[in-house]
């Protein structure tokens, strides 16, 4: 009688599992459609092996094929597994009053992000009155180093945790960008002073946003900001916002405290 072969060691399930997760964040992070050589010189995975786990990806619906079945990008279970994440998340549930209302009082793009390890993730977005076509960052991720969300969320924590949480290299998304530590960390030093962070074209040519931490945990996790187009961008316009920001923060206080 035949024996039933062995199980797979948990060394090699771990790996298996390892392999998924970090097939899938490529895709996440490499938008379109990639062909197998692609990925497999960006993961170094063997090619055999590569084929399979995508294939296997494929019949479940978390990767998608064009017509030929021979360029891969993510698919649809993905999506519904992050719009989940969103929908059962507390943060994001009690803070939407608190959001909506900044949003009004400042007519601006609004968005809600947490911190995840040295980059910031768009929970929820809240589209500026001013423009007649929609725009969301939810489920995007940025560096923190270069955006105001991400440098309120840092400012909440000693300079020692924010060297030890910084990658080694500041990578620039535009010219302004941080690209020096001791820069940056002079800048969160004056952002724990002020009680709010800035992000003056860093992230965006062209756009300020001002950001501030929800507070109901230290340090903090969730921060949320207001971005306004340079040309709107006047001095009176900037002090409104930060003083429209700084009480949203102690709405977003009473609405999280709980949590």
């Amino acid at each position: 009688m035949a024996q039933p072969s062995p199980a797979a060691p948990d060394g090699a399930n771990v790996k298996s599992a390892v392999r998924t997760v970090k097939l899938l964040e490529y895709f996440a992070g490499h938008a379109g459609l990639h062909s197998l050589a692609d990925v497999q010189e960006a993961l170094g995975y063997p090619k055999s092996s590569l084929y399979m786990l995508l294939r296997t990806l494929v019949d479940l619906g978390w990767v998608e094929t064009d017509l030929t079945g021979t360029r891969y990008g993510i698919g649809v279970r993905a999506l519904l597994v992050g719009t989940s994440y969103i929908d059962g998340d507390e943060v994001v549930a009690a803070t939407r009053p608190a959001l909506d209302r900044l949003a009004d009082e400042t007519s601006e793009t609004i968005h809600l992000a947490r911190l995840d390890g040295t980059d910031v993730v768009y929970l929820a977005t809240r589209a500026s009155q001013h423009y007649l076509r929609p725009f969301t960052r939810v489920g995007r991720r940025l560096p923190a180093h270069s955006t105001a969300l991400g440098k309120a969320l840092l400012a909440t924590h000693t300079d020692e945790e924010v060297e030890r949480l910084l990658p080694e290299r500041l990578e620039p998304l535009t010219e302004h960008s941080h690209t020096s530590r001791a820069a940056l960390l002079d800048d969160l030093r004056a952002i724990r002073e002020r009680g709010y962070a800035t992000d003056r074209e860093e992230n965006t040519a062209g756009l300020c946003c001002f950001g501030v931490p929800v507070p109901n945990r230290t340090p903090a996790r969730d921060a949320v900001s207001c971005s306004v187009p340079v040309a709107r961008l006047t001095p009176g316009r900037e002090q409104m916002i930060r003083d429209a920001l700084l009480t949203a923060q102690e709405r977003l206080d009473l609405a999280t405290r709980h949590l």
